[in-house]
């Protein structure tokens, strides 16, 4: 089986095919994301972004923003038009392929966690992503950047693209440093990942359980979307449920 693993994110559209295993077959290929970022416009440049990459036989898309049953419910980087959008449904008529949709933090973790007791990811991009997981297991949809983190910032406000742009690389390096402090002593992580495409701009001493990853991930993770069979099963004890 070859996985088209697709990254949407809040300035670029990323894509490459992975073999059975999860080892890519082709190159990376991106693009920018088309503004304004309405779901017509990621799908028409997903389009050509795909047409080089070859046969595939099942999709994975990690999303930028809360996504259940392949429904996006935000996109606060992306347009409004993405709420409550059934992307899996419509990816999957326009490929003709099965398509699995995650939040992009969670896919981006499945590529680096080791599948041990609490990890954590957090995503330095256009905004700020992240992923919890428990022994390897998602927890879905926690959206810490939109958390308060204080004088009337959230934590994207506080260490996001613009935040970096803003007050230059020093300066958020050591608000980097803050939220590392900050999120270590409430989820007691084993392990912190720092992801994302300014995690390359990285420059302060990190903890001993915090590490750098490679922002490749957030394609790579999408293998992991395919590894098991728990929405047939759900269904399967849904439909049990109901006939008793």
């Amino acid at each position: 089986m070859r996985t088209l693993s697709i990254d949407i994110g809040g300035t670029g559209l990323k894509a490459l095919v992975l073999g059975p295993d999860g080892t890519p077959l082709t190159e990376r290929v991106r693009v920018e994301t088309p503004r304004p970022a309405t779901p017509d416009a990621i799908l028409a440049a997903l389009s050509p972004l795909i047409a080089p990459l070859g046969d595939f036989d099942r999709v994975s898309v990690g999303f930028p923003g809360v996504v259940v049953d392949g429904v996006t419910q935000t996109a606060p980087n992306l347009h409004k038009k993405w709420n409550h959008f059934e992307l899996a449904n419509v990816l999957g008529k326009t490929l003709g392929k099965p398509v699995r949709v995650l939040n992009d933090a969670g896919v981006q973790g499945y590529g680096v966690i080791e599948g041990n007791g609490v990890e954590m990811l957090l995503c330095l991009g256009t905004g700020l992503g992240c992923a919890l997981y428990l022994d390897g297991n998602y927890v879905p949809n926690l959206e810490l950047a939109h958390h308060p983190f204080g004088n009337g910032e959230t934590y994207e406000d506080y260490v996001g693209a613009k935040a970096l742009e803003h007050i230059g690389k020093k300066k958020w390096n050591k608000r980097v440093q803050k939220v590392i402090e900050q999120v270590l002593p409430i989820w007691n992580p084993r392990k912190l990942y720092l992801g994302g495409g300014n995690a390359k701009h990285l420059k302060i001493e990190l903890p001993e359980n915090v590490v750098v990853t490679s922002n490749m991930a957030g394609l790579l993770g999408g293998i992991a979307l395919w590894h098991d069979a728990k929405p047939a099963k759900l269904a399967a004890v849904k439909s049990a449920k109901a006939a008793v």
